[in-house]
């Protein structure tokens, strides 16, 4: 069952959360409209709709909840719902055979939680897996004491590990299970890693060599050097080569489009064909001539960008093997060029018909791999000469991690066996867990297979239908419909659709018992027998008063079976704004001052905007209709107010049913008794007290026993007997004892 529920900033709970903590199989929650029921009974319903939110389940193991509330009354109530499937009267063999395979469900979902306790605690914290994290802690408190006293003299044999608690462990146990070195005496160690770990014996990369031959290409193009001009047998070629302003034409067209055909210069009228001779004169030829061009400053532009940030990388490095002073001076050449060369390429591209002439940059790419080449060159050299030294480093440092673990060993060899017993029990515990799993996969399998064979929808129909009649509703009536019989329809007498002509009260009733009847079945023919915790958000917000008790009655039984916990509610949530339903549902004449252990209560109020949950230690609902009933139990009751007291009690509860019969009533009993019953039923007949009903009269012992016997029998006569024993605090009947629900009297006003 749920053992936590936490709310976190959904509707109008705060982002840092209200909690329902440690709660119990039967779970009261109080609150007026509007302080936030609804998006409780909505979390527990569908968790994944609310990620802000959580639910924790005892052990881990989650189960289907079924949810009563404002959502369910919307989704289900129609002039066709789907049928209930519930199992049917079967042979004693069967259901025997299906109670037996409930049982072996129930072992195996038990001896999981066992194992899976075991393993990883209830709330999955603890068990062996805790065992093993603290087995982990310790050891890697041991390890890293080993890298502190070590650390001085062996970094290089700790490199990569000296940050990392972990990783040096790791590296631990490794050398600790496979570490074959020759052992040597500490001192030796040290000394000899004085020498051998010695800065500047570490091998170097060499440099990539920067390739300026595609930018040495580029300074050739041919583009370069030639006049790109349009073509010169258009009429107005001639005029434009002896000027020699192509490029002054070509800027100018941009101008003409936008006067024309007035010349944007002289603002003379120009020939209709001067468009026709310019697109003419530059031809194909001459914009493949400009695309050219555009390509190449493109290339330059990149290869030599490219080229600086190779020459930056290599001074970036500040490797004492290659002349960074010289690089330097030859890198802002090479921007200077190149920056130049680009400056060209533009004026290029601005004026095709002038000749540009790169500056050469072969000398400066010369000098610039020169440089690097030598630098190459000394690493090679040095890395020749650590070759030799690397092989004595690595015989070093696996004779290093030799002495520490011998040094170690006892700790060690504690660990290697703490270890190996617990991976062996987890790995015990996770094949247990495997095998029960399926175990209880195939039990489930058949339990399905079974309540497929034994389900049936017309007993949820039987049932609801019978509740109706006995409490007047005889105007509808549930009927199977759909082709196989697996849907119901509200009908009346007639055969005709009820649902769009019923009242909310019946619509709220009907609603009601067809989420009861779902509470012991299920809309499909398997997982009846599930275990599944049950939420009641409001039902009777819609009721009429009439039906307000039968629903109170209906979920008292569902408490009292997951109280009992042999049944498959598993737990329940009540949350209501009603006091008198409150009142009805909770009491219990078995507690005392304080919660029993299978209950808790909460209010949830709304404060500043927000919601807030309270949890009491009892019953936090009191009312002064109560305090009524407390002074009728107290046998030291006054002469003076109990007559005034039971009449009271009468307007208030009466005054909930609004259409009981009080004439029918009174007429059920004779002389004095009926004067004592139409006294205390005065406030019905003028809808307000008379003068003398406040005023207090004195009555002696005899008269007053007269009062509260026929006090005590309006309940009965009226069919409430149930209210007045729970208010007098008289147990109810025994365990095990029949009790039938009571037909409807003939003084409740048919629906």
């Amino acid at each position: 069952m749920l053992t936590e529920v936490r709310i976190a900033g959904e509707a109008s709970y705060p982002a840092s959360g209200q909690q329902l903590l440690d709660c119990r199989r039967i779970n009261f929650i109080f609150g007026a409209n509007g302080s936030g029921k609804t998006t409780i009974s909505r979390v527990i319903g569908d968790p994944s709709r609310y990620p802000s939110c959580n639910l924790t389940w005892e052990n881990g193991r989650a189960l289907d909840a079924l949810v009563y509330n404002s959502d369910f009354a919307g989704k289900n109530f129609a002039s066709t719902m789907p049928g209930i499937f519930t199992l049917g009267v079967e042979s004693k063999e069967t259901l025997e055979a299906l109670e037996k395979l409930k049982g072996e469900e129930t072992d195996y979902l038990n001896t999981l939680d066992s194992l899976l306790i075991t393993l990883q605690g209830s709330d999955g914290n603890g068990g062996k897996k805790a065992d093993a994290k603290v087995l982990r802690g310790d050891v890697e408190a041991n390890c890293w004491k080993i890298k502190q006293a070590h650390d001085e003299y062996f970094q290089a044999a700790f490199a990569g590990l000296r940050n990392s608690k972990t990783a040096f462990c790791d590296r631990v146990l490794s050398e600790y299970a496979s570490n074959t070195s020759d052992l040597k005496a500490l001192d030796e160690l040290k000394t000899k890693a004085a020498t051998i770990f010695a800065a500047g014996l570490e091998r170097h990369n060499v440099f990539s060599v920067p390739d300026f031959s595609e930018l040495l290409t580029l300074e050739t193009a041919p583009i370069l050097s030639r006049n790109v001009v349009g073509k010169e047998n258009v009429d107005i070629g001639a005029l434009v080569r002896r000027l020699g302003n192509s490029d002054w034409v070509r800027d100018g067209r941009g101008f003409w489009d936008q006067s024309r055909p007035v010349c944007p210069f002289c603002q003379q009228q120009v020939k209709a064909d001067l468009t026709k001779s310019l697109n003419e004169f530059f031809d194909e030829a001459y914009l493949i001539d400009i695309a050219e061009i555009d390509r190449l400053l493109r290339s330059y532009r990149s290869l030599s960008e490219n080229l600086s940030g190779q020459v930056d990388a290599i001074l970036s490095r500040a490797s004492t093997f290659i002349n960074n002073d010289g690089l330097k001076l030859e890198a802002e050449r090479l921007s200077a060029h190149t920056s130049a060369n680009i400056l060209a390429l533009e004026r290029k591209r601005r004026e095709p018909s002038a000749v540009v002439k790169l500056d050469p940059m072969s000398e400066i790419a010369s000098a610039i791999r020169t440089i690097v080449e030598v630098a190459n060159v000394a690493i090679s050299d040095h890395n020749s000469l650590v070759e030799n030294v690397t092989a004595e480093r690595q015989l070093l440092i696996g004779q290093i991690w030799r002495r520490l673990i011998e040094d170690q060993k006892d700790m060690l060899d504690r660990h290697a066996k703490g270890k190996s017993d617990l991976d062996k029990a987890i790995s015990g515990l996770q094949n247990g867990i495997q095998k029960k799993r399926e175990a209880l996969l195939n039990v489930q399998a058949r339990i399905a297979e079974l309540e497929r064979t034994i389900t049936s929808v017309q007993p949820t129909v039987t049932e609801i239908n019978a509740i109706l009649q006995s409490f007047g509703f005889v105007n509808f009536r549930l009927q199977t419909a759909g082709e196989k019989g697996q849907f119901y329809q509200i009908v009346r007498n007639d055969g005709t659709d009820a649902a769009p002509t019923l009242s909310e009260g019946e619509k709220g009733f009907i609603t009601f018992l067809y989420f009861y009847h779902l509470i012991r079945g299920s809309m499909t023919t398997s997982g009846i027998s599930a275990d599944r915790i049950v939420v009641i958000d409001d039902p009777v917000s819609s009721l009429d008063s009439d039906v307000l008790f039968i629903v109170s009655t209906l979920i008292k039984r569902v408490l009292e079976l997951a109280c009992d916990g042999y049944d498959n509610i598993k737990q329940v949530y009540v949350l209501t704004h009603n006091i008198y339903f409150h009142k009805e549902v909770s009491f219990d004449p078995k507690r005392g001052q304080e919660c029993r252990a299978h209950e808790a209560f909460w209010i949830v109020r709304k404060v500043n905007g927000e919601s807030r949950i309270t949890r009491y230690q009892h019953n936090p609902i009191k009312t002064s209709y109560e305090l009524l009933w407390a002074e009728v139990q107290n046998p030291d009751r006054s002469r003076l107010t109990i007559q005034n007291t039971l009449r009271r009690i009468v307007e208030n509860y009466f005054k909930i049913l609004g259409n009981m019969d009080k004439d029918e009533i009174i007429e059920m009993f004779e002389g004095r008794d009926k004067q004592i019953c139409g006294s205390l039923f005065s406030w019905v007949n003028d809808g307000s007290h008379a003068v003398h009903d406040d005023l207090y009269i004195s009555a002696d012992d005899r008269a007053m026993d007269s009062y509260l016997r026929v006090f005590k029998e309006i309940f009965e006569k009226s069919h409430h007997i149930g209210h007045y024993n729970m208010m007098m605090g008289i147990p109810p009947v025994e365990p095990g004892a029949v009790v039938a629900v009571p037909p409807a009297p003939a003084i409740m006003a048919a629906n």
